[in-house]
């Protein structure tokens, strides 16, 4: 028996149970209709005029039912007689390459065939102006040719800062539309003015652009649309801090404040850009936010398929396994640190031989009074926490939340090594 194996030999594993956390959740019945009608009621297409060529900015999230709302925009645009073409916003995300962002959409189901538009991609970009603190102001050369810009992206809160103004269409316009050198100027002085900066940078943007309006999606708790707004460009400012607070409302949480270990099955920049949501887990790379539960140690066991390797927040985790490590494709996560300017994302956690050693590692170094109770939860990702697993020492406290079903008995847990 190795040293590792025998420190952590009294440690045992606890008996889960599963359970269903329960949130409200307003969904849209008719995703197509909805985008139909947003655009209708602020009266946005107007601006098109027959013959325009109008830049539809797309993103590289997973918004739910993204390919729908991007196939509706440009079919709405075509109705007025307008030229739609699709620009990937996205930073520095696909390797930083015009080929590489023409495929994070394609895995996000935008295609020129899907959408029934061609797909400009370029990291070309224009510089537009600079801040008084002597940042410039970028946008991609492609957008800036054409005779208008829509750009559509989800509302929701950051997990590096807080702001009027957070995740969402302002945002989407000064880093998405940057490409590279836009996100690496907005990072440039840190996340300690990403909020300000924002703002400042989107109003030279749309001094100097032809943006008509972003359509903004906010989502449920479940990942799923719940409510589609169309945002005229000169009331972005305005109405944004209001659709962040409503998004902030359908946000879904662990319904237990202090946990002794939290298990994550799977990390990826598919479920948040910082691999694992730190609105769900409290974890923040920066200072500049905060909120969730307060967890001693975090154990990640698994990357997604589709991070491809990109193991962007696996600095936040305190434990992981050497199948992990394996799977890693540092150059990837290296690329988003650099651009970002945020390195604890990607330092390492201890290294375990087997997620049965990681997960008695965390136990072991959780500092609960009495290990044997250690209040332990499991999640698959920070996505996915409608049914999740507890430890039987969670029960008694999980049969007072009236949000929290019942729905298995105790069992021991299933480890892949």
């Amino acid at each position: 028996m190795d040293i590792i194996s025998e420190l952590l030999q009294g440690i045992s594993l606890p008996k889960m149970v599963k359970v269903k956390q329960k949130f409200s959740a307003p969904e849209l019945e008719d995703t197509a209709r909805e985008v139909h009608n947003a655009i209708k009621e602020a009266n946005v297409l107007s601006r098109v005029s027959p013959g325009d060529r109008v830049a539809i900015a797309v993103g590289s999230r997973g918004v739910a039912d993204i390919a729908i709302i991007t196939r509706e925009t440009v079919n709405s645009i075509k109705s007025v007689g307008g030229e739609p073409f699709i620009v990937p916003a996205m930073g520095s995300h696909g390797g930083a390459t015009a080929e590489g962002q023409i495929d994070v959409l394609s895995q996000l189901g935008v295609t020129e065939d899907t959408v029934g538009a061609p797909i400009r991609s370029s990291m070309e970009v224009v510089q537009l102006g600079e801040l008084p603190s002597g940042l410039p102001v970028y946008v991609d050369r492609f957008a800036y040719e054409a005779d208008k810009i829509a750009v559509i992206n989800r509302i929701k809160p950051h997990t590096a800062f807080r702001g009027p103004v957070e995740s969402g269409l302002m945002k989407m316009i000064t880093i998405g539309l940057g490409k590279q050198k836009g996100a690496e100027a907005a990072h440039a002085f840190s996340f300690k003015y990403m909020a300000e900066h924002v703002v400042e940078m989107t109003k030279i943007t749309m001094k100097e652009t032809p943006i008509i309006f972003g359509l903004a999606t906010l989502e449920n708790a479940y990942d799923r649309p719940a409510k589609i707004v169309a945002v005229p460009a000169e009331k972005m400012e305005e109405m944004e801090p209001e659709l962040l607070k409503e998004a902030k409302s359908y946000m879904p949480s662990i319904y237990f404040d202090s946990i002794d270990v939290l298990i994550v099955d799977e990390l990826g920049k598919d479920i948040s850009g910082d691999g694992m949501d730190p609105n769900i887990t409290g974890r923040y790379a920066t200072p500049y936010a905060s909120g969730g539960p307060d967890i001693t140690r975090i154990v990640v066991l698994g990357l997604t398929e589709k991070t491809h390797g990109n193991a962007n927040g696996i600095g936040m985790a305190d434990m992981t396994t050497k199948t992990v490590m394996n799977e890693i494709a540092w150059e990837k996560g290296y690329a988003n640190a650099l651009t970002s300017t945020v390195t604890s994302v990607v330092k390492l956690p201890m290294v375990l031989d087997t997620d049965e050693l990681a997960i008695k590692a965390a136990i072991k170094t959780c500092n609960a009074f009495d290990l044997k109770k250690a209040k332990i939860v499991r999640i698959k990702n920070t996505l996915e926490i409608g049914e999740i697993l507890i430890s039987e020492s969670f029960l008694d406290q999980a049969k007072k939340i009236p949000e929290i079903e019942i729905l298995s008995e105790s069992s021991n847990l299933i480890l892949n090594s």
